[in-house]
Parts: structure tokens; sequence; C-alpha cells
């Protein structure tokens, strides 16, 4: 299977099935934009069909692993009901693509990780973080739900308490925080996270194929478990995206101050 048609995430095929997929927008910081999204939307559909690929390596390119949405993105989207319909449906392809691509992925969190981009850092099967990364999920700050992944995942990982102060409060965890909580497998040195992801993926490569993936299989049960809560989130913070915090919420990011939502006005 050829990846010829993706502009903004970059492949290289590796040894024993591995493949190496980069977010490749480092003057971005990886942020993603309409684009972006849908590719990484689509790309674990097409992982999982080529039969040439055992696991997915994913990490980012420069010196992040994704700064979230593309705030011109966001602007876009806010009150423009098709764009947060289409978002709505692709958010979800994103999620369940990834719980279900039956090749075990790992994440190589070599920076920060937000939005959408901790989608594919958290839900991958094994999360190797360098120790001064940041982790979030910032949609309060901006003035929306947090959806995504945030209610799928982050309950199960940190616990609840933790899930709720993160993503009530937007706070960022380090890479170091992330793996006190079992947020992420391993933190290390950042030199060190990419060739410990790609360690780790020749074990799963070389590993027996139908033991390791029908154990992935079992263990998503949990996510799918939480399947409802996921799609009840990503409905709400599509819905808050019609409302008129988000607009202060980009606004104030523009800006670089800090937000005076129309909903703490009296």
């Amino acid at each position: 299977m050829s990846f010829e048609d993706y502009h903004q995430l970059s492949f290289a095929r590796r040894d024993n099935g591995v493949l190496l997929i980069t977010l490749d927008r480092p003057d971005k910081y990886n942020a993603a934009d309409e684009e972006m999204h849908g590719e990484l939307a689509r790309v674990w559909n097409d992982v999982d069909a080529d039969p040439e690929v055992r696991v997915a390596v994913i990490t980012g390119a420069g010196k992040a692993f994704s700064a979230g949405g593309d705030l011109a993105m966001v602007e876009r989207m806010a009150g423009d009901y098709d764009r947060v319909s289409h978002m709505l449906k692709e958010m979800s392809e994103l999620v369940y693509n990834i719980i279900n691509c039956e090749k075990p992925i790992v994440s190589a969190i070599n920076g920060v990780a937000v939005g959408a981009g901790t989608v594919a850092a958290l839900l991958a099967d094994v999360a190797i973080a360098a120790e001064d990364a940041r982790i979030g999920d910032g949609h309060v700050k901006l003035g929306v739900a947090a959806g995504d992944h945030a209610a799928i995942i982050w309950p199960l990982l940190a616990g609840m308490a933790k899930a709720r102060y993160y993503l009530l409060t937007g706070e960022m965890v380090t890479g170091v925080e992330a793996e006190r909580l079992g947020m992420v497998a391993k933190a290390l040195p950042r030199e060190q996270v990419l060739d410990e992801a790609l360690r780790v993926a020749d074990v799963l490569a070389t590993g027996a194929q139908p033991a390791i993936r029908l154990t992935k299989k079992s263990l998503n049960n949990w996510l799918r478990s939480a399947g409802p809560t996921f799609d009840q989130s990503a409905a709400y913070e599509m819905l808050t995206f019609l409302g008129p915090d988000v607009v202060e919420g980009y606004t104030a990011l523009r800006e670089k101050r800090a937000p005076n939502f129309p909903s703490t006005r009296t």
C-alpha cells in the first residue's frame, strides 16, 4: 500500500514491518489543520490494511509532537454548523480507527502534545514520552468542552480524580508526571524517546503476531465500553463550538492574554 497521497504525515518503512509515521508540520509545531486532522483519522485504516506493516510508530517532526488544533482551523469552525458536523464525524473516526486498528501502535512523544495530537499520543498501545514533554487537553481554556479523546482515556489511565482535575483546569502534565500517573509507559530524556519507541516496536514486530494483536483487541474493550461517554463528550465539544465562549477563547490566544469568557460575565 502506498502512502503517497498524504501531505502532512510522512512515512518511513523500517525493518521487521515497522512503519514510522511523522506529524510533519514542524514550522507550526505540528498543529493539526483540516488536512492533517483528516489524514490522522484515516491513516490507521491504511496501516491496518497494509500487509507489510506489523507495528506503527508515531512521532512529531522538530521540537513538538503536536501543538493541538491549528488556531486558524478553530476560527473557521466557530459558529459554522457544517464544519462542526464534519469535525464531529472525523473526530469519532480518529478515535475509533486507532482503537480498532489491529496492529500495535507506539507513540514517541518528543515534545508538547495537545488536543488532536494527544489523541494519537495517549490512545497508542505503548506511549513513550520525553521527560520534559508537556501533555494536556486545553479545550476548556479555549472555551469548549473536553472532547477528542479525553473522556474515553484519561480516567482509565490517570484515575477519575486526576482526570477531573486536569480536564477541568486545562493544566498540562509533564512526561515525568505522566509516567508517575500511569498515562505513559515510560518517560526518558528527549534524545532517547524515538530510539526506545523503535526498540519497543521491533519487540512487538518480531513477536507472535496473532497473540499480540488479539491481546490488544481484548484490552481495547475497556475503551469500547467507554464509547458512549466519548460520543457524548465529542458532541458536547462541537456544541460549544457553536457558542460565544470559543470566539473569546481563540481571540485571547491570538492576543496572548487571559480570556474573559462571555459565560462568566454578569
